[in-house]
């Protein structure tokens, strides 16, 4: 599938140059002529106008609550398409940036993960060097093409901390190449145009994520000059990302209408062309709650590296994790006796562990990783009353032993 996608967009590309040449112009003579007469910027606003419609999407909610979500959710990705795009959108200088983090957020980005990115190209080769540090999981992929071209982002290079070789002081280096190079490599092919790193924590408060930067190698990594073509290309990125993203995950929270407040696998196929990490098992779904109802969600954790779940809005951004909990993992969570999980989602405090708060939501997506498994056991759900647990939570409370007090 991958070498097919890869063949169509070479020959897509070989197709309009060949055009161009035919009419005796060239993609910079194009890109000047639109940045001057002013169609670049006036198609980067009339693609960000045209983004709205993904809020008015079949099955998305219209109340003014979720659409004002919606509109700051597109300003977050206006955001992150201009920092991606036009400032950090050199191949010879690539910068690790952080694109999704506490106030950007898109695809059920998981709270756990500090997400970093670079834009790259497979023409070039590239090192990264970096220390471990002590976050639990981390992990490099390339990637064909980027959100802000539309369509898939297939894999084509993946390497996790597990399989690095690492120096005595924990430092290591990534050679990104298309061509096999050195101990610890990340392959890319011709097409490569994106980078991503994914680092994830057990315990955010504790541990440090690794130390990174990258610069591409045989060169002092001077960057480009400014051209008319690095806008225009930028401006449509940009542009792209915002409609593109905004209309593919208001889709995919539209089908998961259909199997509201359960947890199905997600089609790990569907997960990689998207840009997922093909280490993770995803399941994602919508939930939909009344005032007096809570969201029962119960597994027995296997074998693995880590896993989590998360809440989000409608539109698939994960909730507020800076100031409420609204996601629970591996370390965080209380276990039962026989060691599986229980998980609540409501909208106020059963008394219960685990409780995942709806922050004022009545419904959004939901989504549920194992990472790095063993096995990939179904969690369960049920919606229950919320008055159900409350009363569970007072019979646990009268029969636990009571502290005893010291004799006065």
């Amino acid at each position: 599938m991958r070498k097919l996608l890869v063949g169509a967009l070479g020959l897509f590309r070989q197709t309009n140059l060949w055009l161009l040449k035919v009419r005796g112009k060239t993609l910079d003579d194009v890109a000047e002529q639109r940045l001057v007469s002013g169609q670049s910027w006036e198609e980067f606003c009339d693609t960000l106008k045209a983004a709205g419609a993904s809020l008015t999407f079949p099955g998305a909610p219209t109340d003014p609550f979720n659409q004002a979500e919606g509109y700051r959710y597109l300003t977050r990705l206006a955001r992150a398409g201009l920092e991606a795009f036009v400032e950090h959108a050199d191949p010879k200088a690539p910068v690790l940036h952080r694109v999704v983090h506490e106030t950007v957020k898109m695809g059920a980005d998981n709270p756990d993960n500090f997400y970093q990115t670079a834009c790259i190209s497979g023409q070039y080769e590239y090192v990264i060097r970096g220390k471990r540090n002590t976050i639990k999981y981390l992990s490099f992929g390339t990637q064909i093409g980027h959100y802000g071209q539309g369509g898939g982002m297939p894999p084509s290079g993946y390497i996790e901390s597990s399989e690095l070789d690492l120096n005595e002081d924990d430092t290591f280096e990534i050679v990104l190449s298309c061509e096999k190079k050195g101990k610890n490599w990340l392959p890319m092919v011709p097409e490569s145009g994106n980078l991503v790193v994914r680092q994830t924590f057990l315990d955010r408060d504790n541990e440090v994520p690794a130390d990174l930067v990258i610069e591409r190698l045989g060169s002092d990594n001077e960057p480009s000059v400014v051209t008319p073509k690095m806008i225009d290309d930028g401006l449509k990125s940009a542009s792209t990302l915002v409609a593109g993203a905004s209309i593919l995950f208001a889709k995919w929270a539209r089908d998961f209408q259909q199997h509201s407040n359960q947890l199905p696998q997600f089609d790990p196929e569907v997960s990689n062309n998207a840009g997922g990490d093909p280490n993770i098992i995803y399941y994602h779904s919508h939930w939909a709650l009344g005032s007096d109802e809570a969201l029962v969600i119960e597994a027995m954790p296997p074998e693995c590296e880590h896993w989590n779940f998360q809440l989000n809005n409608y539109w698939m951004e994960s909730l507020d994790y800076r100031h409420f909990q609204i996601h629970t993992n591996k370390h965080l969570a209380t276990y039962e006796e026989d060691g599986s999980v229980r998980i609540i989602v409501a909208h106020q405090d059963p008394g219960l562990p685990n409780w995942i708060n709806t922050t004022g939501h009545e419904s959004g997506t939901m989504c549920f990783r194992w990472i790095i498994a063993k096995t990939h056991p179904q969690p369960t759900t049920r919606v229950v009353k919320l008055s159900e647990l409350k009363e569970l939570a007072r019979q646990r409370a009268e029969s636990s032993p009571q502290p005893q007090t010291e004799p006065a």
